[in-house]
């Protein structure tokens, strides 16, 4: 997926005092979201891929206006979770790099159980 840095992706759209540069989390979102996009052709019914667990490192800083194109690749499956080797890239260096993890799940399960925790914490 490839997505162009605006200042709402940010440091100094949080705070003021930070440089114009892309946060962490923003690039870590558009890592997210690639192996999200990556899974989803194997989805089926109501299912859709939920992440599980971030290991990413943030090595460059990138400003405004700049492309990033963030991959994910399928690096192994347990069964029940999907392992993705992760990077971003700004045209001209690795800005990040790790692993994501992600499951498939059943949407209407997954927000039946989100509803089921909510009643008992009333």
């Amino acid at each position: 997926m490839e997505e162009r840095v605006k200042f709402q992706h940010t440091l100094t759209a949080w705070r003021a005092e930070l440089p114009p540069v892309l946060s962490t989390q923003h690039m870590i979102e558009w890592m997210d979201g690639a192996g999200f996009d990556a899974l989803l052709p194997f989805c089926e019914g109501d299912e859709i891929s939920v992440g599980t667990a971030i290991n990413v490192d943030h090595r460059a800083a990138t400003g405004i206006d700049v492309v990033v194109k963030a991959e994910a690749v399928l690096e192994s499956f347990d069964g029940r979770f999907y392992t993705f080797k992760v990077s971003a890239h700004n045209g001209t260096e690795v800005i990040g790099h790790g692993t994501i993890k992600r499951a498939i799940v059943s949407r209407s399960k997954f927000e039946e159980k989100q509803r089921a925790k909510q009643v008992q914490g009333s």
